[in-house]
């Protein structure tokens, strides 16, 4: 409960930051999106999805997907960079001092709010040395072509691998387990090491189940 000396302190309780009525802004007329601190925003419809898919199938072929996961590691160092500064402004404590809760709770909503879909942790396999999110409403994973054989959120698992690896200090890698274009009810990612997830790779490409590459990764 908030008491009444407190918020005689505190000149204000930090709230939702990422809510997406506060959180993107833009101006209809220029045609520009923001943030609420007036960072630029880009806006991603899903014919340039399917357009990017189209062509990189045609450049690259089966490496498709590698191309889109070094995208995703790329991006995914500013996109760690621009939180972390987001989130320490905001609540005015490094997300080191950041509770789990409060810290999932702000990358979660943030996910959400950027367009990417809804998540969701599984801490089981956490002493392990193991992350598993879930998403679902992934923007890449709906607009994958239909004849694209494999786990369509290469990016996803990029920007995680970038993120995750920047959060701890130590070189992480994501594999993607499920997906939502081969009929999955949702995008599953495992981030844990190099070492031990280029182990199950031959897993991954026969498209073992999720819990059957669990049970050989924690063996």
């Amino acid at each position: 409960m908030i008491s009444v000396a407190d918020l005689l302190v505190q000149p204000r309780i930090p709230g939702h930051y990422y809510s997406s009525q506060s959180y993107v802004q833009g101006d209809l007329e220029m045609g520009l999106l923001e943030n609420r601190r007036g960072d630029r925003l880009l806006a991603i419809p899903s014919p340039l999805i399917e357009a990017i898919y189209s062509g990189l199938l045609k450049e690259t072929g089966q490496a498709t997907g590698l191309v889109l996961f070094n995208c995703g590691r790329w991006w995914g160092k500013n996109f760690y960079t621009r939180f972390r500064d987001e989130v320490t402004d905001y609540y005015e404590k490094p997300l080191v001092d950041m509770s789990m809760a409060e810290f999932l709770h702000c990358l979660k909503d943030c996910w959400a709010t950027y367009g990417w879909g809804m998540m969701e942790f599984d801490q089981t396999h956490h002493q392990r040395g193991f992350i598993i999110l879930r998403t679902t409403h992934s923007a890449f994973a709906n607009s994958a072509p239909s004849d694209y054989e494999a786990t369509a959120c290469s990016l996803e698992a990029g920007v995680l691998s970038a993120f995750f690896s920047q959060l701890v200090g130590r070189d992480l890698h994501t594999v993607q387990t499920t997906c939502e274009s081969l009929g999955g009810s949702c995008n599953t990612f495992i981030v844990g090491t190099r070492k031990r997830l280029e182990a199950i790779e031959p897993m991954l490409e026969k498209r073992e189940s999720h819990d059957a590459i669990m049970t050989a990764l924690c063996a």
